[in-house]
């Protein structure tokens, strides 16, 4: 018990409450020094932070040197050494006033420079430059610098991880001062912290800061859909808690007449936080009304055997749910939780109960800072491969940041391997993922799968703990169309790079073809005036670029016209069919897809002209590829601003309102309808339905798709715009 109430002594919601609440230099000085008595090295770094920031002002007004401190005050939360306590008072310093690197080394030791040089910010990119969640600005200064910062603080990190614990107290009370800053700059910095932080805490294992992160996001990314679940929580409250407590007692009995001792277990009542509802709500499309396990309980015990003699005793007084029991005791995951969770239906309401010991607990909360604040001599057994992973990328730091976004996730599953080893994958993810996370050269030499001893296609999605095997070739095997399949950061990483390089061997070949096509000569030629123009680092965009193959066609006139001409007989114009723009010199009649490939709205695509017909194939057609040697070829893309329509196929039960229901969803989703034909069965209880929809290409097809499936039976799912109808 005395464990636990070291926990309670220090709330985190306690905490919180007050940070938010201090305005002042002096109350934030006198709450950090009620931590712990400052050593001299802490009291000196107070005050140079202090007067360093001293003509400094926060958005909000505020002295500027509150937030430093207050940092501090959650490091020291933590259990944070000196050095992060002191780190976390000067990492606005070095960036923002004129005290230096060489000075905190000199006055502080090499151990605070190094985790002050992994915090402090490229450039001049303050809180409110953050990367812009357009996509526009993905090649911005801001995007540049903001990536380089995190790509040193990620290489700082791997040798100590005291930086990242660091930053994650300096980004969580950023969340919690976010307010003052505009509309705009709160979404920008919401994303990333949802998108990078939040998924950092998680796999650091420190659950507090990844809850508030993830929470405080969602409020500032999502208002309305907060305060839904707000609402609704807050509504239901009296509620809520009149359930627990009666579940509660009736828990308490029950462990009291079978074994445990008052002093032997804890009891603690919750309620899950907005972001976790809010996921169950888009995972199964579902309202908030619909969430089943929207209550929690924690048992704590001292003894992990206990754990298991608590889960007894449920099981035999409740019924329990099979699907959603996870025993991660005996199979903990990869940032060291440790705990059983089990849901049981109870007088009508359904509970999720969590079961772990004191030490379990104190990991659960805490992670990697346990070490620290509770001097835990245990072992957590987190795994930091990720980091690694994250710092093995050679590309630019923007694509490194990409590929954070990628590889840090928080809704996961785990599977194993035969011999029973585990790995976490993020929710959704393939085999080929799983190939991936093993090795990057099992992942590219994958040529078959098996899940649970059936062979299965190296796309099949994943599900908690199933078993999978992979079968390697001799040889690299890889498709670029399985690009967007993947949902890894280092599988869609390799084969990005991979893709890469073949897109622009293609590209080469496919704009000499299309410029041999338009000036009627042969390639030698083209080439010989590409080197004349200085333009070999450029042609391979010529198949892209429409802009830039008429910049192309105007400069090489001189070359094929011979010193005259009848008319412009080279002049580029666009004709444009249903789905697919032409850019020729030459009259063109039609456009058709040939029978060897399959692109999809969107996909890379090369085209081939046979007389005044145009044939389109993905660039990646192995046919096609073959084709470009001989066949004359044309400039092509998809027309902009177009609706995408599909096929669905699926049923639904026999009972009055389930086809307007499922019709109301559609209208719900942004869906338009245009047709619906009922099947010829009358006779059976399920009632099934051919649907055509039209969508925006705004909406994204995956995320409708896999809402859909939560919800309804779908037999199929087929776009109407790939090339074959």
């Amino acid at each position: 018990m005395e464990l636990l109430k070291q926990i309670n002594e220090n709330d985190i919601e306690i905490l919180i409450d007050k940070i938010v609440s201090i305005k002042t230099i002096d109350d934030a000085k006198r709450y950090l020094f009620n931590f712990k008595k400052p050593s001299i090295r802490v009291i000196k770094a107070l005050e140079i932070c202090i007067q360093k920031h001293s003509n400094q002002f926060r958005k909000s007004g505020e002295p500027y040197s509150i937030h430093p401190i207050l940092v501090a005050c959650i490091v020291s939360f933590l259990g944070g050494d000196d050095d992060m306590i002191i780190s976390a008072l000067l990492h606005d310093v070095v960036e923002d006033t004129d005290f230096t690197k060489e000075e905190v080394d000199e006055h502080f030791g090499d151990g605070v420079a190094t985790i002050v040089e992994g915090l402090t910010k490229i450039t001049n990119i303050r809180e409110d430059n953050f990367i812009s969640s357009q996509e526009g600005d993905k090649n911005s200064l801001k995007l540049k610098a903001s990536a380089l910062s995190f790509r040193k603080m990620i290489l700082i990190s791997i040798e100590d991880l005291r930086v990242l614990v660091v930053k994650l107290c300096d980004r969580l009370h950023n969340m919690l001062t976010l307010d003052a800053l505009r509309e705009d700059k709160q979404k920008r910095i919401s994303q990333e912290t949802l998108l990078v932080y939040a998924p950092i805490a998680h796999r650091l294992g420190i659950a507090f800061i990844k809850n508030f992160l993830e929470d405080l996001s969602f409020k500032y990314l999502l208002p309305k859909e907060y305060e839904l679940i707000d609402n609704y929580l807050n509504e239901h409250k009296q509620q809520f808690q009149i359930t627990l407590n009666r579940f509660s007692v009736k828990l308490t009995e029950l462990l009291l007449t079978n074994g445990f001792l008052e002093k032997d277990f804890e009891i603690q009542k919750r309620i899950k936080h907005y972001y976790s509802i809010y996921l169950k709500m888009q995972r199964k499309g579902i309202s908030i009304q619909e969430v089943l396990d929207l209550l929690a309980v924690r048992i704590i015990v001292k003894e992990p055997k206990d754990c298991y003699l608590a889960l007894g005793i449920i099981h035999t007084n409740f019924n329990p749910l099979i699907a959603r029991f996870k025993d991660y005791i005996a199979l903990p995951k990869q940032n060291g939780y440790k705990t059983i969770h089990t849901t049981i239906f109870s007088d009508a309401n359904i509970i999720e109960n969590q079961i772990r010991t004191y030490d379990m607990h104190k990991i659960a909360e805490f992670g990697i800072a346990a070490h620290w604040k509770y001097k835990y001599s245990g072992i957590i057994n987190p795994k930091f491969d990720w980091l690694s992973d994250l710092t093995s990328v050679e590309n630019s730091p923007e694509e490194l940041y990409e590929y954070a976004k990628d590889s840090l996730y928080i809704e996961d599953i785990a599977v194993y391997s035969p011999m029973g080893g585990i790995f976490t994958l993020p929710r959704g993810a393939t085999a080929l993922d799983y190939a991936y996370e093993i090795h990057s050269q099992v992942g590219l030499r994958a040529i078959e799968a098996y899940v649970n001893r059936v062979k299965v296609p190296l796309l099949t999605e994943l599900k908690n703990g199933d078993i999978v095997h992979i079968i390697t070739g001799n040889e690299p095997h890889l498709r670029c169309s399985w690009l967007n399949s993947v949902k890894t950061g280092k599988a869609r990483a390799m084969i990005k790079n991979f893709c890469k390089q073949k897109l622009k061997e293609i590209n080469k070949d496919v704009s000499l073809k299309i410029l041999e096509t338009i000036f009627n000569v042969k390639k030698e030629r083209i080439l010989n005036w590409i080197e004349k123009e200085n333009l070999i680092k450029k042609y391979h965009l010529v198949c892209c670029d429409e802009d830039i193959l008429i910049e192309f066609v105007d400069i090489f006139k001189k070359y094929a016209k011979k010193g005259f001409s009848f008319g412009d007989r080279f002049a580029i114009k666009e004709q444009k069919f249903d789905n697919i723009v032409i850019a020729s010199n030459q009259k063109i009649n039609g456009v058709g897809f040939d029978y060897c490939c399959n692109p999809k709205r969107g996909d890379n695509i090369i085209s081939f002209k046979d007389g005044n017909f145009v044939y389109v194939h993905h660039k990646f057609c192995e046919r096609a590829l073959n084709l470009v040697k001989e066949k004359a070829m044309v400039f092509s893309r998809w027309r902009k601003n177009a609706t995408s329509r599909y096929k669905i196929i699926l049923n639904l039960e026999n009972k009055r309102g389930s086809l307007a229901e499922f019709l109301s969803y559609l209208v719900k989703l942004g869906i338009d309808l245009i047709s619906i034909r009922l099947g010829e069965n009358d006779e059976s209880p399920i009632d099934f339905f051919e649907v055509i929809i039209e969508m925006s290409e705004n909406l994204n097809t995956e995320q409708i798709k896999t809402k859909l499936k939560n919800r309804y039976k779908i037999i199929e799912f087929a776009s109407l715009s790939d090339a074959y109808k």
